[in-house]
């Protein structure tokens, strides 16, 4: 049996801990998610230095990705070579994938002008890296697509095997039990851009039908931020160039021999040359051997900066009509600075227990794109749960104790009197008050009197939302029996500071002004 290099030992334990962790960010009947996938993200350097950039202040949690880019300027792009799980991916399809009879050319320049512009922009408020960044295009292409994928699938065939074991399915309700508890998604939803997500991480494996790793060594920012590192490593390589006519290091090597000598800023120091070499003459040691090969044009990087300015200034409209609407997990306080953080991975919308979280396609603009909103009308935030703020890899969404987090306000409920089935229709119900979550009553009702259609006056049994004690979390919206519309809506507010202690409230209620009468 062949002996695997260590390069690719390493790949394999670190992807099976990607896919472990990515099936640990779920949840499984733990209020606390102990493992999750954000460690993948904390340890990234591109949305660690783009959202230190972005947000102009230092985080904790920022401190992994800048140690990587650290380690990366004494060791290389060790992390592409050694621990990318979509590197690993590429890695394993690339000899699955028959190669095209005209390889695709990229200019040298083209990694430049996709990595510059995102830190530029960054810099100038508009965090758009987790667009373009390879973990989290992996993370999204299995949250919003294979994942729900799988579930749907694993689902409807065992109910169809349920079908015809008829009386004697019980002996299998241990497995689906085994495969629901650790391998399903618990939250059943459809996704908007799941297609979206999947074509992207399609793109990125196609790619390899022209050549082993293009996207890691031509387009790739994250590769290329790590590459710029990479230049001033003193890990060198001897000799530069293969040796003719062996040439095996060169077969063997993914990514640095394009001009027949060694890229340090493409080497991904795998050292699968070191591997390869029959002689043993390839070796890595360190030195302080200057790179001679050349580095981006002075046109290149002050274009990458100009464009990010020009993109920072165009992406940042915002539709105040749409604004209204625009609801934020539980926490989020501030608009621009969640922005700033979010770097679009999905891992609140995968944990939410309400499926109330979607990756925004228009709601927040292009500068939105990705990140969570909150769609009352399809789901709720449950209210002792803290699970997204747990999952997010940057703070964008804060971590809060339960007591804390019940307090945070997301929006404020109205009622629409027009559609409302006590105003619109003259019909007692409280379904809004009864599922209202908060211990006092955000929603409470009263009798009134109104006047119905036929002239005559009656009592009718009507709610109103107590402001002050309302979170809005959009449960109120979401059990509303009206089908389409709801009676009642949550819309976004301005100030989102949190609600007082339960205690300091008092229980005066508003008045309730009856438009009919």
């Amino acid at each position: 049996m062949k002996k695997l290099p260590p390069h690719r030992i390493s790949q394999l334990l670190f992807l099976a801990a990607f896919v472990f962790l990515f099936l640990m960010t779920e949840y499984r009947g733990s209020d606390r998610i102990v493992a999750a996938v954000n460690g993948f993200f904390r340890a990234n350097p591109l949305t660690s230095l783009s959202t230190l950039l972005a947000t102009k202040s230092w985080e904790p949690l920022l401190l992994p990705g800048l140690l990587t880019l650290l380690f990366s300027l004494l060791l290389g792009r060790f992390f592409c070579g050694w621990l990318c799980p979509l590197g690993t991916i590429l890695d394993l399809v690339t000899n699955r994938i028959k190669r095209a009879a005209v390889p695709l050319t990229f200019n040298r320049s083209i990694k430049f002008w996709l990595l510059l512009p995102l830190l530029s922009a960054s810099l100038f408020n508009l965090n758009l890296a987790g667009l373009l960044d390879p973990i989290a295009i992996l993370l999204r292409g299995l949250t919003f697509f294979v994942h729900p994928l799988l579930g749907d699938s694993v689902r409807g065939a065992w109910r169809g095997l349920y079908g015809l074991l008829g009386d004697n399915r019980d002996f299998i309700a241990p497995g689906y039990k085994l495969v629901a508890g650790y391998l399903l998604p618990y939250r059943e939803a459809l996704y908007p851009l799941a297609f979206t997500s999947a074509s992207l991480l399609g793109i990125i494996i196609f790619l390899e039908r022209y050549g082993e790793r293009t996207w890691c060594r031509h387009l790739c920012p994250l590769g290329t931020l790590v590459g710029i590192a990479a230049r001033f490593s003193p890990l060198v390589k001897a000799p530069e160039a293969p040796c003719s006519p062996c040439r095996k290091c060169a077969t063997a090597c993914p990514s640095g021999f394009d001009r027949e000598l060694m890229q340090k800023e493409e080497c991904f120091s795998c050292m699968s040359c070191v591997h390869a070499c029959p002689t043993g003459k390839v070796r890595f040691s360190f030195g302080w051997q200057a790179d001679t090969t050349p580095f981006m044009e002075r046109r290149v990087f002050l274009g990458g900066l100009f464009s990010g300015l020009v993109t920072a200034r165009l992406l940042r409209f915002r539709d105040p009509a749409r604004e209204s609407r625009l609801l934020r997990p539980p926490g989020v306080r501030s608009e621009d600075e969640f922005l700033k953080k979010c770097v679009r991975c999905g891992e609140c919308m995968k944990v939410c227990l309400r499926s109330a979280l979607y990756p925004a396609f228009s709601q927040a603009g292009i500068e939105g794109i990705y990140t969570p909103v909150l769609i009352p009308r399809l789901g709720y935030c449950e209210y002792n749960c803290t699970l997204c703020g747990q999952v997010c890899p940057t703070g964008a969404i804060p971590d809060l104790p339960v007591p804390e987090k019940k307090r945070q306000v997301i929006g404020k409920a109205i009622f629409d009197k027009n559609h409302c089935i006590p105003f619109a229709k003259r019909i007692d119900c409280i379904v809004c008050e009864e599922h209202c979550p908060i211990p006092q009553k955000a929603i409470r009702s009263e009798i009134i009197t109104m006047t119905d259609f036929d002239g005559t006056r009656r009592k009718v049994k009507a709610p109103y939302v107590v402001e002050d004690l309302c979170n809005g979390c959009g449960i109120c919206e979401k059990v509303c029996p009206l089908e389409g519309k709801a009676g009642i809506e949550v819309f976004a507010v301005k100030d989102r500071t949190p609600l007082k202690e339960a205690a300091t409230i008092g229980d005066t209620a508003p008045t309730v002004v009856d438009p009919y009468r």
